[in-house]
């Protein structure tokens, strides 16, 4: 009797301590449970160019209710199975479902499984941000159990699926369905539906728009699941695992659309995934609108001319940057952004080539040397890593003798950079680099002088400017700064700035580059550009990477060309053909040439 009783007491006490803890929580709280039956789109965020003129937006996709009468069968099947199968059975919390996440998520030594039920999802979308605390968890729970009082389970699970968040700015079953597939929810197959269940656990890794990959392993998942929960037949899930993601991404065409990928990627962090698409901010970028027009059509009518004369699927980039702000004014990040949204002008490495040679005669330079100085071109062998000999060669296969510094550089000669290259010291080189904005990893090796580092294009041209710049380094960017609906600005770029070497030494290098240059106009006059020019070309080994990089006054612009899988492109192909002709006709670009910083050189 004395036990029952000390339980019956110390059940009161717990109760009240309960009550307590939950007042302490929610007293403060004021909730309309009455806003998920209705939707508000908010405001969309606006992307303004360098003039001030809006060219892009983040905003939610058009987002049509549909009833969860109208829905296949199979599209709630798949839903059920991944997010909560007990989803009719409990009150808006899956007490075996949290046993069952710790179990697993202990076995596992992290986090592999949550325990939110569908309802707690949707509260927790509606309501809270995705900032994970103790006490939001609470509430998060204590709400849920209020929404199952106030809604059927038919009504919760239609208000999510027609709210719920699919990655890029796609809220919602209908939204996400036309997105994907061109067609409405209600026509959707059973690995279809199972694709869209498998994103809604991280939009971010699963979306098939951006990782179809990882999108066909998670779907696959979801199958599996619907199997066990006997949803699917052996016969179907086979049937539904066999098929191919296949996704037709209804996006309109948009300007710049891998910078606007790189945007959203960086704003989803800094302001939030749902705020970017809602709040209306302001997005103050740096492009101008028709140098990335003049750029996307130049770059993609020769690559498909390359794709043709070389037959290999060939891609690239191009970015053209101000040379004293580091403020990118255009970027193509590939031709095609429907059908890969890599963006090779900041995501790909590749091989620096001879891209990397005015970094060799400057440290040349400020250690002392002068490009009056003389050096052999003659073969060489030199003992490398594990004992190896290596012969390096020049790409004509020819050895001129004796030659100026000023020569080798304006001829690309191989062996002069090599041996300047050991008389200076590799670690000089790699400061530099460093300091001109290569990451690297680097290895002091002597065919550092041949560029064997790999490099994006975004940090090759970052690099080239300095001699464009009076040695002083600015890192490129994109976006100026993001302001709120109410004009104060919630985040701004922050300059990275700093003198890398001297204006005169710089000068010196420049006027060295510009030889290569001015041979090929004094051949070609017609094509001849306003105002001094420097450039470099680069070549890898086997033709994988074509550089070109040059400076007309107040516009540092680099090309890459190359096969993605890193390939040979094939012989005798150089940047003369395949960077060089994309690099000159955007420097030739109208916008280009009729910009009032374009009509002087620098002073």
């Amino acid at each position: 009797m004395r036990f029952f009783s000390s339980f019956f007491y110390g059940m009161c006490g717990s109760l009240v301590f309960l009550g307590g803890v939950l007042f302490f929580l929610f007293y403060d709280y004021t909730v309309d449970f009455s806003s998920l039956a209705y939707y508000n789109p908010g405001s969309p965020s606006i992307l303004l160019d360098d003039a001030g003129n809006e060219w892009g937006r983040f905003q939610l996709d058009k987002r049509e209710p549909v009833s969860l009468a109208q829905l296949p069968q199979h599209l709630i099947d798949a839903f059920i199975a991944s997010e909560d199968w007990q989803f009719y059975y409990h009150h808006g919390i899956s007490y075996k479902g949290i046993l069952r996440s710790i179990f697993v998520n202990i076995v596992y030594g992290c986090k592999m499984q949550g325990a939110s039920t569908i309802t707690q999802q949707l509260v927790k979308l509606m309501f809270f941000n995705a900032k994970k605390v103790f006490s939001r968890k609470l509430q998060e729970q204590f709400y849920a159990i209020l929404v199952e009082q106030q809604f059927t389970k038919d009504q919760i699970l239609q208000i999510y699926l027609n709210h719920i968040y699919f990655g890029g700015g796609i809220y919602g079953i209908e939204a996400a369905s036309r997105r994907f597939w061109g067609k409405p929810a209600t026509e959707l197959s059973v690995d279809e539906s199972a694709i869209l269940a498998g994103i809604v656990c991280s939009p971010s890794r699963y979306c098939p728009l951006f990782y179809p990959l990882s999108a066909k392993k998670r779907r696959d998942i979801v199958l599996r699941a619907m199997a066990r929960n006997h949803f699917l037949t052996t016969t179907e899930l086979e049937n539904a695992l066999a098929r191919e993601v296949v996704i037709q991404d209804t996006t309109d065409y948009c300007c710049a659309p891998h910078v606007k990928e790189t945007i959203r990627i960086m704003l989803e962090k800094k302001v939030g995934k749902i705020a970017l698409y809602t709040e209306g901010f302001v997005i103050q970028t740096t492009l101008n609108i028709a140098l990335q027009q003049s750029a996307e059509k130049i770059f993609c009518e020769h690559i498909s001319l390359l794709k043709k004369q070389l037959l290999q699927d060939i891609d690239g980039a191009l970015i053209s940057i101000s040379s004293s702000s580091g403020a990118i004014k255009a970027l193509v990040g590939g031709v095609d952004f429907s059908s890969s949204k890599f963006n090779r002008a900041l995501q790909s490495r590749r091989q620096m080539g001879s891209t990397i040679k005015p970094l060799i005669y400057a440290a040349a330079l400020h250690a002392g040397k002068s490009f009056d100085d003389s050096e052999y071109d003659e073969p060489i062998a030199l003992t490398v890593q594990a004992g190896k000999l290596w012969k390096p060669r020049n790409y004509n296969r020819i050895f001129a003798g004796k030659m100026t510094l000023a020569h080798a550089l304006s001829h690309s000669n191989n062996i002069v950079a090599i041996k300047t290259l050991l008389s200076v010291g590799a670690d000089k080189i790699v400061n530099l680099a460093q300091s001109a904005g290569i990451t690297g990893p680097f290895h002091t090796y002597p065919s550092l002088a041949l560029g064997c580092i790999d490099a994006t294009l975004q940090e090759v041209v970052g690099m080239f400017n300095i001699f464009n710049n009076k040695g002083i380094f600015v890192e490129p960017y994109v976006v100026e700064y993001v302001k709120d609906r109410w004009g104060k600005k919630v985040w701004r770029h922050e300059e990275i700035c700093k003198k890398v070497l001297d204006a005169h030494l710089t000068s010196q290098v420049a006027f060295v580059l510009r030889d290569s240059i001015e041979r090929y106009f004094a051949a070609h006059p017609k094509e001849r550009l306003t105002g001094p020019i420097i450039s470099k070309t680069g070549t890898t080994n086997d033709s994988r990477t074509c550089w070109y990089v040059g400076s007309i006054p107040d516009y540092t612009t680099a090309v890459y060309v190359g096969c993605d899988d890193n390939r040979s492109m094939g012989k005798n192909v150089f940047p003369r053909k395949t960077s060089f002709p994309i690099w000159l006709q955007f420097s030739q670009s109208p916008s280009l040439l009729d910009s009032p910083h374009h009509l002087h050189a620098p002073p």
